[in-house]
């Protein structure tokens, strides 16, 4: 199809392209509704442990902060790992809440600064997110140790630094456009199908240039009179 068969076959169906368009776009708005709010639990974690007794002051302490950042970092980069999560639903699965691993490990998400680093957990209930963030910090203090064992030796390595409490998020302007954007999207194709359709289905010449791409030639032609 040329451009200029293109751009008549829209001018002549257009109206074809714009029923699914419509219709769509009224079944959204009698049906919309907007996406619920959900809930975020920031809490954050210090990391490090106890040095051994025989490190000097200044220069050797250098590698206690260092492995202090490994540890933020480590712990960090587990705390989102299928591992973890399958850790954390069977401890809300003993306190009674079933919630499978993935859904739990899509509900994390971590970050660290030096020594500290920060689990957020996003969920749309906000009691069930007090109970996981809770879980998900006894979880990441008990798999420390068992996740790093180098680590083991030198006492605790991480603490909870501050106590988590479910913050309301409103859902995103993205959020809100993206589904019905989306089903018009759905639909403008759909009725680009159609015009396709009518345009290829059409058994009717309407004009010389549909003759001469059929390989015929145009003798004359009648033109439109007023009164027929």
């Amino acid at each position: 199809m040329t451009y200029r068969q293109l751009v008549r076959a829209i001018a002549r169906w257009w109206w074809l392209g714009a029923i699914p368009v419509v219709i769509v776009g009224a079944y959204t708005a009698l049906t919309y509704r907007p996406p619920g709010t959900t809930y975020q639990a920031v809490f954050r974690f210090t990391a490090g442990g106890t040095p051994a007794a025989e490190l000097s002051a200044d220069y050797d302490r250098y590698y206690a902060w260092l492995a202090s950042e490994y540890i933020a970092n480590g712990l960090a980069d587990y705390a989102v790992t299928a591992r973890f999560a399958e850790g954390v639903a069977e401890r809300l699965a003993e306190a009674g809440l079933e919630i499978p691993p993935h859904a739990v490990q899509g509900a994390i998400a971590t970050d660290n600064v030096q020594s500290v680093f920060v689990v957020y957990l996003t969920w749309p209930d906000p009691d069930q997110l007090r109970l996981m963030a809770a879980i998900v910090g006894d979880e990441l203090l008990a798999a420390g140790p068992v996740a790093f064992p180098q680590m083991g030796n030198i006492g605790q390595v991480a603490r909870l630094a501050d106590t988590p409490a479910p913050i309301p998020l409103s859902p995103s302007l993205r959020a809100r456009l993206v589904g019905p954007a989306i089903r018009i999207l759905l639909g403008a194709f759909v009725g680009a199908g159609l015009i396709l359709a009518a345009y290829l289905l059409d058994p009717v010449v309407r004009d010389d240039d549909e003759l001469n791409e059929l390989g015929l030639s145009v003798i004359a032609i009648i033109p439109k009179s007023r009164s027929h």
